[in-house]
């Protein structure tokens, strides 16, 4: 027996294995693992040699896994060793002990042609499928029969996996079950590419270009003529066919099919070539924008453009690429789309994308023919960017917007465009829970130009005379309000002193009581004092301190998220009835007490407020986000409020609630502190806009969020009804609601 050094003998006692053939090759096996594994990959490596030394099947599963797991390791990541240990100890506990020495004889070879994680895992998927479907099945007497054919099937999986791809070893493995599973003789024969239908089915599943075979070419396409270096990564459709994965690129690398067939004379290899093309293009050229504000109709219209521009530009450095787009490229019917019964987006994106791409298309649709010969007039004046070809998508999708866009049927034919990437890249998207953060960041990036960068998030308005929406017909600009004098709330706050002490008897009986300690906090409400204490002696010792010594609290017997959504509009300028204030300073003053009151209570709030100029410009401001505390920059922000322009009201609250129902609460409530009903100068028919809101309505209460109107109006009866239902106060004396505004939230949520 070898003598295993003294540096090993560690692994060799955790391994506890008394095959002599084991201890000759143990010492050269370990002084690979440690070069090749993680310090935890040798623990595992350790541990599951151990479990296969002592399973009884004789010294060959773990020289086997020995010797090969290092190189596997390297090749396909140490995170597939659990489901191949899985895949091996299904074999285990079934009849099929046998096949696990050819199980892991046969594994170097199929990790060299599946190095991808997701295709070892499709090919152990398909493994396991295949020995349950032959186990103990042999002329329907079920008992413990192994499956004859599973040692045959990894004995020659090597020439298979170099045939065929995952897709085409399915469909042979799956011929070889349907008719032989039954007959133990024949299926060896099959599974041993003994009998002549295995090789038939063989020679029929033979098809397409494997992009294994052709890795090397396409590395040296990338390098050579984008000099561009990137791992690509296959994947396989055939396990997968609901969702039908398309080509992508992430920081791993560029993910592509692993075969690709020969289309419209165009062979394989020119595909793979086509499809880095587009890619590449949009790694050198495309930036990615913000997708919140961009309807699903508008993200897909800016997609096909961003397709469009990339490969402008990737055929005005390489002409010989037009061939192959234009040859893989679909050409729709023009007539093809029935817009009575199925939607027709994708469709006229398509026939937009071919026409841009082939000048002497056929299309005589007068949309088509103008974005396309507008596409080539802006591209030849100056290159444009990722943004502005959205804005060209947009209006191509406002311009050709029909009613029958919304059907839930989809035309699909002759529109998918095969080399095409998924776009993934084309996008950033906003934390959607954390509003305040997201323009404080902006504020931050761009201190002159707040949120410019931001486009129009676009809104549906409700129709009453047709009963049904306008798609996409309001956008609504968000910001973050200016800062004002945060001393102004103050001194206002101090202006109501009385009244806060009433309130704050109130509000204590409306605090819950059972708080809980959040500690390890690096900014907080007060000192942890054992932590602290902690840190200074780590300190003293000459150890770094942890900063965590503050704590805080919070409550978790009231659980109420609130929106607070103030109309600021041009009539709160006017002065208020009995009062030497205007209407927009009682506002403040009740907004603030309302804010110190809820920031007493410990919810979630925000404050926001809006006003519009037509469907076009409804501006929606950021006063106070979910995520910021009652401080001085907030009470800034609500110190310069103003008042102009006018009341969309629907527009705003659908706005508000993309905020407010992100938020964990058990209850959601959205207040509306308004003073007039809806209405905009571009809507002539005064209805229209109450109608809307009353949709808007409907469509919080259907997110569970409760909605409620505080009305200053005297003549609110006449409309907030039928807007609102039963959840409105008016409140006439306008110089009461700074005293009203309050106590009405306190009852509300009490």
């Amino acid at each position: 027996m070898k003598t295993i050094p003294k540096e090993l003998e560690i692994y060799w006692q955790q391994l506890d294995c008394g095959f002599p053939r084991v201890a000759e090759v143990f010492a050269d096996c370990m002084q690979e693992a440690l070069v090749k594994l993680s310090d935890e990959g040798v623990g595992a490596y350790i541990e599951y040699a151990r479990f296969l030394g002592k399973m009884g099947r004789g010294a060959e599963p773990i020289l086997i896994f020995l010797e090969e797991w290092p190189g596997i390791a390297k090749k396909s990541g140490e995170d597939a060793l659990p489901a191949i240990a899985e895949c091996i100890r299904r074999m285990y506990k079934s009849p099929n002990g046998k096949a696990i020495t050819p199980f892991l004889q046969s594994l170097p070879s199929v990790v060299r042609r599946l190095p991808a994680r997701q295709q070892l895992q499709e090919y152990l998927n398909l493994i396991l499928e295949f020995m349950e479907r032959t186990t103990g099945s042999i002329h329907g007497i079920h008992q413990t029969f192994a499956s004859p054919g599973l040692p045959a099937l990894f004995k020659q999986i090597a020439p298979l996996l170099a045939q065929l791809s995952l897709a085409g070893l399915k469909n042979w493995v799956d011929y070889g079950v349907r008719y032989y599973s039954d007959h133990p003789e024949r299926q060896i024969d099959y599974f041993s590419l003994q009998s002549a239908d295995s090789r038939a089915v063989l020679q029929r599943e033979r098809h397409g270009t494997l992009l294994m075979d052709n890795e090397r070419k396409l590395d040296l396409y990338l390098r050579g003529l984008w000099q561009d270096e990137e791992l690509l990564i296959p994947y396989s459709n055939m396990f997968d066919e609901l969702r039908q994965p398309v080509p992508y690129y992430d920081n791993l690398g560029i993910r592509l099919p692993d075969v690709y067939n020969d289309m419209h004379g165009i062979s394989g290899i020119d595909r793979y070539r086509a499809t880095l093309a587009h890619m590449v293009g949009h790694r050198r050229w495309s930036t990615a924008i913000f997708a919140d504000n961009f309807s699903p109709f508008q993200r897909m219209a800016a997609e096909f453009l961003e397709d469009s521009r990339v490969e402008y530009l990737a055929m005005r450095e390489y002409p010989g690429l037009r061939r192959l787009f234009m040859a893989l490229h679909p050409v729709p019917a023009e007539d093809a789309c029935d817009p009575e019964t199925e939607s027709g987006v994708r469709h006229r994106l398509t026939m937009l994308s071919r026409a841009i791409l082939d000048p002497q298309h056929i299309y005589k649709n007068t949309h088509v023919i103008e974005f396309a010969q507008r596409f080539h007039t802006l591209m030849q004046e100056g290159d444009m960017n990722t943004q502005e070809i959205a804005s060209l998508a947009v209006s191509f999708v406002a311009r050709t917007r029909r009613q029958g866009d919304q059907l839930a049927k989809t035309h699909f034919k002759d529109t998918v465009v095969s080399y095409r990437d998924d776009n993934r890249q084309m996008w950033h998207f906003i934390e959607e829970d954390d509003e305040g953060e997201i323009v404080d960041q902006h504020r931050k990036m761009e201190p002159e130009k707040k949120m410019e960068g931001l486009p129009p998030r676009h809104y549906p308005e409700w129709d009453y005379n047709n009963q049904s929406y306008r798609p996409d017909w309001v956008s609504v600009y968000e910001n973050l309000h200016p800062r004002g004098n945060a001393a102004d709330i103050d001194k206002l706050l101090a202006k109501h002193a009385s009244l806060a002490k009433r309130l704050k008897k109130m509000l204590d009986l409306l605090k819950p009581q059972d708080k809980v300690r959040i500690r390890y906090q690096e900014e907080g409400s007060e000192l942890d004092l054992d932590v602290a204490l902690r840190s200074l002696i780590d300190f003293k010792g000459g150890s770094s301190p942890d900063p965590r010594i503050n704590m805080s609290h919070k409550t978790s017997g009231r659980n109420i998220a609130v929106m607070v959504l103030l109309d600021l509009s041009q009539s709160l300028n006017e002065m208020a009835a009995g009062s030497n204030q205007s209407i927009l300073e009682l506002s403040q003053e009740a907004v603030s007490l309302l804010a110190w009151a809820i920031e007493k209570l410990g919810d979630p709030f925000a404050i926001a407020g809006f006003h519009s100029n037509t469907r076009h410009d409804v501006r929606y401001m950021h006063i106070k986000g979910f995520s910021e505390n009652w401080n001085d920059e907030v009470k800034g922000r609500l110190a310069a409020m103003e008042a102009s322009y006018s009341t969309r009201m629907g527009a705003a609250m659908r706005h508000a609630s993309h905020y407010l129902e992100k938020q964990q609460a058990d209850k959601k409530l959205m207040l509306i502190l308004t003073d007039g009903e809806p209405a905009d100068i571009d809507s002539k028919d005064g209805r229209i806009l109450i109608e809307d809101a009353h949709q808007a309505v409907k469509e919080l209460d259907r997110k569970g969020i409760y909605s409620y109107c505080i009305n200053l109006d005297p003549k609110a009866d006449e409309y907030v009804k039928d807007i609102f239902g039963k959840q409105y106060s008016i409140i006439d004396k306008v110089a009461q609601l700074p005293e009203k505004l309050p106590q009405l939230f306190i009852s509300l949520t009490k």
